[in-house]
């Protein structure tokens, strides 16, 4: 009989995508679809009833997340969802009456822990007070609000379809709505940046009082405008500068870093995304949604993506029954995370926490023993990238900007 440790259940999430934006930005690579481009398929869809005031296909589409979470209810595995992340995309494109549906499926269908977090992202240039006095009222108890920048030649650079002002009003909004969990969402490396306007940034943000903040660098990604046309971008010798003094700002002001670009008041770090780097489970839906559930009876860990094109995910060429799951073409994709690659997937997301994670945590849900850690680690502890293997796998101080470094060795490990 082997005496392997056996998989053990994490807790669990939800994620919901919501695919559509009113332009994409030259950053992003995220599956987003400008509501302006709609066409042919695409344009059928959309004349369906809406309430969003964008012409988008609300009732097909939450018809659709409906199909799309029941199919995965043999993977709930009796657990309650932990924290709902709605993204995108433009999530608060939707309106209240939809999201309110989603989350009431979601509590029908799956179950909710008293102290659920759930959490919508929002663009300032769709803010309305009526609107989010009604996400408010159906459910949603944090808001992320994409920001990204204060400086009016930086929103244009990236293609917001905001001003810094109505950044500062959204959140005012958010307040007056009852919200008193908000993240603001910003971006440093900007195109021809300086640190100086950086920290600018990050002090117009700390102004407003959020309780916590996303600050990540701007990188360019395949497949997006800035990919196709680079813009200038700050050094590298600038952008480690920015960051140590990004980072010394906010610890001043209350916020400590919790993950590589995440910082909060105390007690108030986003469960949600603690979970995901904590290899805990979370189902996903919607196009383009991904997902990762532990099968313990089965001895495996599965990952599971859908079809990033809308009009795919809500079946085109099919009309949805209530005994069709999907047509064939939303039919979501699954692969077995192989066992030897279970540390490195693990390590991917553990040691973007500060804190690292529990030791117990790698055997507890990679049914592997954290022997096979040991290879690597020795050799890494004496370059003091990392702390000691004793009751947390985590990176050292200096080792936590090192992290691409430190995951190379286990990627080169036989």
């Amino acid at each position: 009989m082997s005496d392997a440790p056996q998989l053990q259940l994490p807790p669990l999430s939800l994620y919901v995508h919501i695919p559509w934006c009113v332009r994409k930005c030259p950053y992003c690579d995220f599956n987003s679809h400008s509501v302006t481009h709609t066409s042919g398929a695409d344009a059928h869809q959309a004349a369906g009833p809406d309430s969003s005031g964008y012409g988008l296909p609300e009732v097909e589409y939450v018809a659709q997340l409906r199909r799309d979470l029941g199919s995965q209810l043999p993977w709930v595995q009796g657990r309650r969802l932990q924290s709902i992340f709605f993204g995108g995309g433009t999530p608060s494109l939707f309106s209240p009456a939809a999201i309110g549906a989603i989350l009431q499926m979601a509590e029908e269908l799956v179950g909710f822990a008293p102290d659920i977090e759930i959490t919508l992202e929002a663009n300032p240039g769709t803010f309305e007070q009526e609107k989010f006095s009604g996400y408010r009222a159906a459910g949603i108890n944090r808001l992320s609000i994409g920001v990204q920048s204060f400086d009016p030649r930086q929103l244009q650079n990236l293609g917001r379809i905001h001003s810094g002002e109505e950044a500062a009003g959204a959140l005012a909004m958010a307040r007056r709505a009852g919200f008193d969990n908000i993240n603001l969402d910003l971006m440093h490396g900007l195109p021809e940046q300086t640190e100086a306007a950086a920290l600018e940034d990050l002090r117009r943000a700390v102004f407003l009082e959020p309780e916590h903040i996303s600050w990540y660098q701007l990188t360019i990604e395949p497949n997006t405008a800035f990919y196709s046309a680079p813009p200038v971008t700050p050094g590298s010798a600038l952008i480690a500068s920015m960051q140590g003094s990004g980072r010394d700002y906010l610890a001043s002001c209350g916020y400590a870093r919790y993950e590589v670009s995440a910082y909060s008041g105390a007690g108030l770090e986003s469960r949600h995304n603690i979970n995901y780097w904590s290899f805990g489970d979370y189902l996903g839906i919607g196009a383009g949604a991904h997902g990762k559930v532990t099968l313990p009876a089965e001895g495996r860990i599965v990952r599971s993506r859908r079809t990033r094109a809308p009009r795919h995910y809500l079946g085109a060429d099919a009309i949805a029954r209530d005994d069709l799951i999907h047509s064939v073409l939303a039919l979501p994709h699954c692969d077995d995370i192989e066992p030897e690659e279970l540390p490195l997937e693990f390590l991917m997301n553990a040691l973007r926490l500060v804190d690292g994670v529990p030791l117990e945590s790698f055997r507890r849900y990679t049914g592997s023993s954290p022997a096979v850690l040991q290879q690597q680690w020795p050799a890494l502890e004496a370059m003091e990238l990392v702390q000691p293997l004793a009751q947390r796998i985590a990176a050292s101080e200096f080792g936590f900007d090192y992290l691409d470094e430190i995951l190379q060795r286990f990627l080169e490990q036989p």
